[in-house]
Formats: structure tokens, C-alpha cells, sequence
């Protein structure tokens, strides 16, 4: 993975456009594709974005997935001013705003799994990940002073959901949401959908490492995804999981991150101190059959600590996930034992904790 660092901003934040959170990639480099093999990469989303549709309709298939994307980002995207997201931002503490279907339900997700992450993650969190700038080209630290009085409009409570009339409001003036830590899942389902509609068999969405694999691999195999090593560049891994029609999401402390006087400070904030997360995980991946739920989920169990991580994830229904810790130990949920496999001597596989 690129590493962000002072002294290079300017290449860095180029680069990071380009290869942004690919935490997972796709050992499938040698595989023949066929004459109905159809890729196309672009820009969407704050990231590049990968398609691959194997059989008829590919084409027509990408180019309607691509129209929906542009679709979802300028309803949710922080940085357009119009936006809806932008639009609750700008009425908090005075009025809802009514939006649509797409970000009224993702909004509504970002709640769901605030709760279940008690708060690790929280889509209130704008106001805190305004000061640091990580990922910008002046990533700063903030004083204690401003963080703590921004920390103050950090509560994912503060969010009215009317499901009446279809609004969303913030309680408090100054209050921001930001979905850019779920949004990506519900696109990449998005996608999936358009694909189904279209009779695609066989397909590989990756959102800027949001991976979705759709059925198997034209000859019938599974889809072998790598999972990226976080102590080196991006192209290694610790291992691979083998899938068909999964969500494959990564979230990891080597994605964005800037150094000062010797020390690394990364994009990951925890909502509850509104530093940089200290937890013993530096690499969650959430396996699941819809993106958005991985999206949700794999901030905050990074977030809250390997024991209770575990113990979430194993409560819920077809949810599973690989978590790497700062000793290189990888403990994997048991739903997909049977499919993954470590292939770097370096770490260590743990049964449990």
C-alpha cells in the first residue's frame, strides 16, 4: 500500500488517487479471459473502480453500473456542495432535509451498525476527521483543545430519521455526517444489482478495494482474493480467501496515514478519543454477502478491540472475518476456516483468543 508521508504529499495524494484502499486484490493475473471479457477502470466515488463482466451484455451491463455510481455519489458525496449528505450538513441544528431511498437507507445503516459497534463507528465523525486532514495535502494534529470541543458533536444519537417523509436531520448546529466509510458497500451492491438485472453469471466489482465477486470464475472455480500483508506495499498478502458471490471489505491502518517526528499517525479515528485507534487489530476484513454490511462493520470491529470484534461478528448471520494483529497473528471466524488459507510463514494462524 502507498504510504502517505510529509515529505512527499503531493506524489503521494496522486498516487493514493489512483490505488486508494486497494487492500485486496485478485490472484487471478495469468487467467486467459475470453473474447467476452469485458474490463473497465474509472474514477468514481474518491477512488478507481475496477468492473470485469464475463458474457453477453458486459458492455451494457458496465455502462449502466457506471451511470448508478454517479448516481449515488452526487446524492452522498461530502464534497459536493449539493449533495443530500451536504445538504443535512448544512440544516444541522435548524431543520431536516428530505432525501432519497438510496441515502436515507444508508444513513439509516450507518445507525444500525453505530449501535452494533457501540459507537466505534459513527457517521457523525465529519467534525473530527475535518481537523486531522489525513489524506489531503496538509494532514495536520490537532490540538487537545480542538479536539475535545469538537468531539462534542460526535454522536451518531443525534440523528433524526423520519421514515415518513423520508428526511434526515442533525440535532445540533455544526453537527456533519459523512458516509464515505459505508456508501462504498451500498454501491458495489448497487452494481451487483444492475449485473443480476442484466443475466451477468460472472463478475468482479472492486470499488477501490470494496471487492464483490459474483458467481464463480467462467470455468467454474472459485475467485481466490488476496489478502493484503499491512507491514508491506501494496501486492503482498498474508493469505487467500476463496469465494463466490461475497463482499470482500478491508479497512487498515497502512491506507492513509501521515508521519510526524518519527511517529505515524493514520486515517483511522476512533470516535471516542478522536485520535488515531490504538487498538491490537491493524487489518479487519469482513466477509459477508452484501458489501454494505462489510463496509459498516469493518471500521468499527478494527476499532473496538480484537475480543469483542470476534464475539460480534460471530453473533451475526452470515457475517465472517479475518483480523491481523500488530504481532502478526491472523484469527479467522469459522464460517470461512475452510476457505482461507495463510500463505506468508510470517504470521502466525490463532484458533481463538
Amino acid at each position: 500500500m502507498i504510504r502517505l508521508i510529509q515529505q512527499n504529499v503531493f506524489l503521494g495524494i496522486i498516487i493514493v488517487a489512483i490505488i486508494i484502499a486497494m487492500t485486496t486484490y485478485f490472484i487471478n493475473k495469468n487467467a486467459k479471459e475470453s473474447e467476452e471479457t469485458i474490463v473497465r477502470e474509472f474514477y468514481a466515488l474518491g477512488t478507481i473502480i475496477r468492473l470485469r463482466v464475463d458474457g453477453k451484455n458486459g458492455e451494457e451491463a458496465i455502462q449502466e453500473a457506471i451511470d448508478r455510481l454517479n448516481v449515488i455519489e452526487n446524492k452522498m458525496s461530502v464534497f459536493k456542495e449539493y449533495s443530500e449528505v451536504s445538504m443535512i450538513n448544512k440544516n444541522a441544528g435548524i431543520s431536516s432535509q428530505e432525501v432519497s431511498t438510496d441515502t436515507y437507507f444508508v444513513i439509516k445503516k450507518a445507525v444500525k451498525y453505530s449501535i452494533l459497534s457501540e459507537g466505534t463507528f459513527d457517521p457523525t465523525i465529519r467534525p473530527i476527521v475535518s481537523l486531522w486532514s489525513i489524506g489531503s495535502d496538509k494532514p495536520r494534529i490537532p490540538s487537545k483543545s480542538e479536539i475535545e470541543r469538537n468531539l462534542k458533536l460526535v454522536n451518531y444519537e443525534d440523528i433524526i430519521l423520519d421514515e415518513k417523509s423520508y428526511s434526515i436531520g442533525l440535532k445540533h448546529a455544526n453537527q456533519a455526517i459523512d458516509v464515505g466509510g459505508i456508501a462504498k458497500g451500498y454501491a458495489a451492491d448497487e452494481v451487483n444489482k444492475v449485473f443480476k438485472n442484466r443475466k451477468i453469471k460472472s463478475a468482479l466489482i472492486d470499488l477501490g478495494g470494496n471487492i464483490y465477486a459474483l458467481g464463480a470464475k467462467p470455468d467454474k472455480t472459485l475467485w481466490n482474493v488476496g489478502i493484503q500483508n499491512p507491514f508491506n506495499t501494496r501486492g503482498e498478502y498474508i493469505g487467500v480467501i476463496s469465494v463466490k458471490n461475497k463482499s470482500i471489505v478491508t479497512s487498515g491502518n497502512y491506507e492513509r496515514y501521515f508521519t510526524k517526528e518519527g511517529k505515524i499517525y493514520h486515517h483511522i479515528i476512533d470516535p471516542k478519543t478522536g485520535y488515531p485507534s490504538e487498538s491490537e487489530i491493524i487489518s479487519s476484513t469482513i466477509i459477508s454477502d452484501h458489501s454494505i454490511d462489510g463496509d459498516g462493520l469493518s471500521t468499527g470491529v478494527y476499532i473496538m478491540g480484537l475480543e469483542k470484534s470476534v464475539k460480534l461478528i460471530q453473533s451475526l448471520k452470515g457475517i465472517d472475518a479475518i483480523f491481523i494483529t500488530k504481532n502478526k497473528e491472523v484469527y479467522v471466524t469459522s464460517g470461512i476456516k475452510n476457505n482461507f488459507k495463510i500463505t506468508n510463514i510470517e504470521f502466525i494462524y490463532k484458533d481463538n483468543i
